[in-house]
């Protein structure tokens, strides 16, 4: 079985977004406040990608990025030119007061296409003042095709030297970046756009390699508990090529004191995807035992020491392709959706991502997520008449304030009851998709 030649299907094709799926669905009532979407691929076909900086003390800019490959470009307009049109709206919170609303903007991008353009960027001003943290609550609106994005963009102003403050670009074109993920051999810069400054440190931390626990087990949250194994001291210039070869973490301060900054982070050249037996085998963690985790790592041949897994969990080799492909495909997911200064699927909504798959229920706000999957439907009669009863299995994440990322969740352990994990990892053992809603398992 060529279990690589199925992961890189599962990149170009179609089935597999399905695949993420993977069963029934069940009719229900539409729920405005319901985010679930933004964690599905089959819902949510455009995915813009924000960034937030502090240029004044009284002026940030919300940067929004649209990928050219998920716009639709229609020539039904009087110049009969390819154009796209989103309906930026955006609210700006103050959390230090009781989410009170502090500033709104509006915005219309008539997207004209261009030939050879893979990004469009907006730069949206908001108004802000010292020592505030904020949450921009943007909705977009694809006026041609009648589709809703929205999301939470949380930033603050409580420091001048925190990652607001700085703008990474691409070196050679200097394209803004949305991500900071870098590649080993890709050379950025990093402005700092607060006031002068002589030097930047660079502190370099190994990689993170832990990956949670269980739900239900209530431990302490894995996070980084070390310090940087080396700091260097650079003549700062706003047209600094850096380059960061090295897997890892490097967090840029202005300040050797001052423990904050901009960081980037380098997962590997395989990174979102998996391309090797040796990187595909360590997100089967959640799986499989300590024991049969080291048998894989060990192994002389680890593509037959991964195949082998997956066919003793299938039964055969179409099932274990099944499995394969929907497992990978919620992995790469959530390496899309859930990195922080940890890859994606080693983050605690990337594990349950990956084993219950996207949620039924996705709530937000400022303080964190609560992810409900969906319970077998209960029905009750009374004559000839049927009461349909929908209950659900909650997951609350609390967002996490942190150095590294904006993006870093924990699970609230003290509020799951019965996580179902051990018949979820049963199940996918026993070569079944697990599916808390599916009455078979």
């Amino acid at each position: 079985m060529n279990i690589l030649r199925i992961f890189r299907f599962i990149i170009i094709s179609a089935l597999s977004l399905v695949a993420v799926i993977s069963c029934k669905t069940t009719q229900t009532a539409f729920d405005p406040k319901d985010l679930s979407y933004l964690y599905n691929p089959i819902k949510n076909t455009v995915n813009p990608r924000y960034n937030i900086t502090n240029l004044t003390d009284d002026k940030s800019v919300l940067s929004v990025k649209f990928f050219a490959s998920e716009l639709f470009f229609s020539e039904a307009n009087p110049q009969g030119v390819p154009t796209a049109s989103m309906s930026i709206t955006i609210k700006l919170f103050n959390i230090n007061q009781g989410m009170s609303l502090i500033d709104t903007a509006n915005l219309i991008a008539n997207i004209v296409k261009e030939k050879g353009k893979q990004e469009y960027i907006y730069n949206i001003p908001l108004r802000v003042n010292n020592g505030i943290e904020y949450v921009a609550e943007v909705k977009i609106l694809d006026r041609l095709r009648s589709l809703i994005m929205q999301a939470f963009v949380p930033f603050n102003t409580l420091s001048y030297t925190n990652r607001y403050n700085f703008l990474a670009r691409g070196y050679f074109q200097e394209n803004p970046l949305f991500n900071p993920v870098v590649r080993a051999d890709e050379y950025v810069d990093l402005v700092y756009l607060r006031k002068p400054v002589d030097s930047l440190f660079i502190s370099y931390y190994k990689p993170f390699r832990l990956i949670p626990d269980p739900p239900a087990m209530v431990l302490p949250e894995k996070a980084i508990d070390y310090g940087p194994d080396t700091t260097v001291a650079l003549p700062y210039s706003d047209t600094l090529a850096m380059m960061f070869p090295k897997k890892g973490i490097y967090m840029c301060s202005v300040d050797r004191k001052i423990n904050e900054g901009f960081a980037f982070f380098n997962f590997g050249v395989t990174y979102p995807g998996m391309n090797t037996p040796e990187v595909m085998i360590e997100p089967l963690a959640y799986l499989a035992t300590e024991n049969e985790m080291n048998e894989m790592r060990s192994a002389p041949r680890p593509k037959v020491a991964l195949d082998e897994f997956w066919i003793k969990c299938g039964g055969n080799v179409e099932r274990s392709r099944e499995l394969i492909r929907i497992y990978y495909t919620r992995v790469l997911y959530s390496n899309f959706y859930f990195t922080s200064y940890k890859e994606g699927w080693r983050t605690e909504r990337g594990m349950i991502y990956i084993i219950y798959g996207p949620p039924d229920k996705v709530y937000k706000n400022p303080e964190g997520e609560s992810w409900g999957y969906r319970k077998s439907v209960l029905k009750s009669s009374w004559g000839t008449r049927y009461k349909v009863k929908e209950e659900y299995l909650y997951f609350n994440f609390k967002k996490k304030k942190s150095i590294y990322s904006d993006n870093d969740y924990f699970i609230s352990r003290s509020e799951i009851l019965v996580s179902y994990w051990a018949q979820a990892i049963n199940s996918w053992r026993k070569g079944i998709v697990f599916r808390l809603d599916n009455p078979a398992i």
